[in-house]
């Protein structure tokens, strides 16, 4: 395999992922060469001649060297498991000043938005030197949001806040696929992810008209749609305060304790019925089919807001 077959390396990840895969490449036809090498000594060695009956062949046996084998298998498997798991590890969860895009996958797009409320479709536009975390919603099927230079994949699933994250080191405009087939125009549902040094990104940013952030959004929403009549701090219905609440784990009625992360509340508001806090009544109503995928992770990420600030307190 030509190296130069392979994408860019784009981001810090591509680097320790390209290592991993060639250790194992390396590796991998090492032992190939090695059984490949043994095969034709046995077979010259001990190969069947004239003359010499075949029972008169010397059986070869040495529990040196069985012990040896077992023990090198055993290293290397163990070995390679830690180093996988090191690089597969450090790869989930992202840095806490991370910036926050949010990605709506639809047949057959991308919708961006940026932590300022810009808006793209189809296109990402990252700093360099700066992680970046995507919080990925789909309105409709399963896609799978995959950029090869940054060798970071993951599937988009419906009903779920899937996150994926990357730190962006070299300038320039990489392809976005989804790797999913999601429908008739699959091949189509293609994007670009523009890297800009950071002085680039800002001056990027001032041509763009500023929108409503997905937390402003969510915020607004926690007002209209009924939730700050049981969860703000004057309410008098007994129902448990968010803020702070991100990140922490909560007692549940039923004497689990879960953290609460992203999965969590946005189960809070769909499946409300399901985990019931310690401490208080199943009074919360559910908003399936009343809010919209789009207004939920608005929602999520208002109350997000609400825990870092309550953490920093």
């Amino acid at each position: 395999m030509n190296r130069a077959a392979l994408p860019d390396q784009a981001s810090t990840q591509a680097v320790a992922f390209d290592q991993l895969f060639w250790t194992m490449v390396g590796f991998s036809v090492l032992i190939v060469l090695l059984v490949g090498a043994l095969i034709f000594v046995f077979s010259l060695r001990f190969r069947a001649r004239t003359g010499v009956p075949r029972k008169s062949v010397a059986v070869l046996e040495s529990r040196r060297v069985e012990i040896f084998w077992t023990a090198a298998t055993a290293f290397f498997a163990v070995f390679f498991f830690w180093y996988t798991s090191t690089v597969t590890l450090d790869t989930v969860e992202a840095p806490p000043d991370a910036m926050e895009y949010h990605v709506e996958a639809k047949q057959w797009m991308w919708k961006t938005r940026h932590p300022s409320g810009v808006r793209e479709i189809n296109a990402m536009h990252v700093p360099t030197g700066r992680p970046v975390t995507v919080f990925l919603n789909s309105q409709d099927v399963i896609h799978s949001f995959f950029v090869p230079a940054f060798r970071i994949k993951k599937d988009v699933v419906p009903g779920r806040t899937s996150t994926v994250w990357f730190e962006a080191t070299k300038p320039g405009t990489y392809p976005l696929f989804c790797t999913e087939y999601c429908g008739t125009n699959h091949a189509v549902m293609t994007g670009e992810v523009t890297v800009m040094t950071p002085a680039d990104y800002a001056a990027w940013l001032e041509t763009r008209a500023e929108g409503e952030t997905l937390a402003a959004t969510g915020a607004r929403l926690f007002t209209e749609a009924g939730c700050s009549g049981c969860h703000a701090e004057a309410s008098q219905v007994h129902a448990p305060d968010l803020s702070g609440l991100f990140g922490r784990d909560r007692p549940l009625a039923n004497g689990d304790i879960v953290t609460a992360d992203t999965a969590y509340i946005r189960d809070a508001i769909l499946l409300p019925e399901r985990d019931i806090a310690a401490g208080f009544e199943p009074i919360m109503p559910n908003f399936t089919g009343i809010l919209e995928d789009g207004e939920v992770e608005a929602l999520v990420a208002y109350i997000r807001t609400l825990g870092q600030e309550g953490l920093g307190q």
